[in-house]
């Protein structure tokens, strides 16, 4: 990494939850100090942080998202098991309830999701991260209850970041700049920079969003008895049809999440006695009759803002140079997809590749895009049917898409064949080019539409040989 004259091989990460500590592993060994800027104190233990909005609500790492994690922090996915994390094994470790019925429950052992609750994930990430800034060459410094307010610099070049301390008395709450040869914005979805690129003389980079208008509710739940348990986690998302959904996912603990959603005049209530109502007038009455067997270990907590935004920073002349966007601060999801801690991981892993090889940043953020792109794809084909009128005018591909993954994901839940490449695509693991694949195509358009499973399946199927070789091709490294 090059050097600036005042920051020197010196970084500065703006935001110190997730996205900010797979910021400063991906930076570990590259330059010889990093300074962490968290708005908020870190809480002692497993306990929630106020800066983490989503906190409360469901959070999982897909297989590809652990990957990267693996190879970013190795040991942390053992840690997080030891810390209690939940293991799902998909499809055979989660009912899904599609469109056209219940999809099998295939036994492919490759795609293991990981069901945490967000003060777990942080903490282990958060302490393995130290950890292994103490081993290295790397000074590790986290300002805790300090915000930034702007970034120095001019519009071509960030220097640093402006901060002020969010403790004590105003006196004591002076703004000063600290110096940088590479800033790092990894501070979520409230992130500044659009805002802050007016101070340096520049455009925001250009946004396009996709909203479904959904908003979601969660509560936690413990079993009555633990012998009778649930086997298994449930998902029954909403369609057009039916615009109500709801998941049943166990986390440490021995408690459940049970997140409910809804779209546009379908919004889940947070009053306690209306959320359990609510549970039945999803697409099956499965989940509201697991809660009979189940008692309420916490209030019922809303979230709104589901949005799907993305910023273009990747874009010629978007980024100064000496600055990188990175996590929710670069693309958000809508998070009932499950895909954000995944792709924050995946874009980590990218910078870290990147400018290890001598690339720029410019390099790194374009490689950040390209991790950023399979999930932005699905979680837009999917909410483009509930999509606002002020959102983009999809065009015809889009249109087309929307259609050829409307049959896809009802073929997927019968088909073992299909199935796979959709589970590689979803998990993060294949590019999305794998669910056009000939095979994939003429099996998705050509064979008759099937109705899935009329009832949660009980038994485990076995992947025939074809599918088993399929996964295995998928996972084999490309050039793409």
């Amino acid at each position: 990494m090059a050097e600036h004259s005042n920051g020197g091989r010196t970084a500065l990460v703006i935001g110190g939850g997730l996205a900010g500590m797979l910021a400063v592993t991906a930076l570990i060994g590259q330059v010889d100090a990093i300074t962490v800027v968290e708005r908020d104190r870190y809480p002692e233990g497993h306990a929630f942080r106020k800066g983490v909005p989503q906190a409360r609500h469901l959070h999982v790492l897909l297989s590809g998202g652990q990957r990267a994690l693996e190879e970013l922090l190795p040991g942390t996915l053992d840690a997080l098991g030891d810390a209690g994390a939940r293991s799902l094994d998909l499809p055979r470790d989660l009912l899904t309830r599609t469109p056209t019925g219940w999809q099998r429950r295939f036994d492919e052992r490759r795609h293991r999701t990981l069901s945490v609750t967000r003060p777990v994930l942080d903490a282990v990430v958060r302490e393995r991260v130290l950890r292994a800034a103490a081993r290295s060459a790397t000074r590790v410094e986290v300002l805790e209850a300090t915000e930034a307010v702007g970034l120095t610099g001019d519009a071509h070049r960030v220097t640093g970041v402006r901060v002020r301390s969010r403790d004590g008395v105003p006196a004591g709450r002076a703004v000063r700049e600290l110096a940088a040869g590479l800033v790092v914005d990894a501070s979520g979805s409230g992130s500044r920079t659009p805002q802050w690129y007016g101070d340096l003389g520049r455009t925001a980079p250009h946004e396009e969003t996709v909203d479904a208008g959904l908003a979601y509710a969660t509560r936690m739940y413990r079993p009555k008895d633990p012998a009778t348990a649930p086997e298994v986690a449930v998902n029954v998302p909403g369609w057009p049809e039916c615009p109500r959904g709801g998941a049943y996912v166990p986390v440490e603990d021995g408690n459940w999440l049970l997140t409910l959603s809804g779209v546009r005049g379908h919004h889940p209530p947070t009053d306690a006695t209306e959320f359990t109502a609510f549970s039945a007038t999803i697409g099956d009455p499965y989940v509201h009759e697991l809660l009979a067997r189940a008692e309420p270990r916490s209030p019922v907590y809303g979230f709104r803002d589901t949005r799907n935004r993305r910023r273009r920073f990747e874009r010629s002349g978007a980024l100064p140079e000496g600055f990188l966007v990175l996590g929710d601060a670069c693309c958000t999801f809508n998070p009932v997809y499950g895909q954000g801690m995944s792709v924050a991981a995946l874009g980590a892993l990218a910078v870290r590749g990147t400018l290890a090889g001598g690339g720029s940043t410019a390099e790194a953020q374009r490689a950040v895009a390209r991790a950023v792109e399979p999930a932005w794809l699905a979680a837009v084909g999917a909410d483009r049917p509930y999509a606002s009128p002020e959102d983009a005018t999809a065009g015809a591909g889009e249109r087309l898409t929307t259609w050829y993954l409307d049959r896809l994901v009802a073929r997927a839940a019968i088909d073992p064949v299909v199935g796979a490449a959709f589970r590689d695509v979803f998990c993060l693991t294949a590019p999305p080019t794998r669910l056009v694949a000939p095979r994939i195509v003429l099996r998705t358009v050509f064979l008759p539409r099937r109705p899935g499973l009329p009832s949660p399946p009980t038994a485990v199927e076995g992947v025939p040989a074809g599918p088993r070789k399929a996964a295995a091709a998928a996972r084999r490294p490309t050039g793409g």
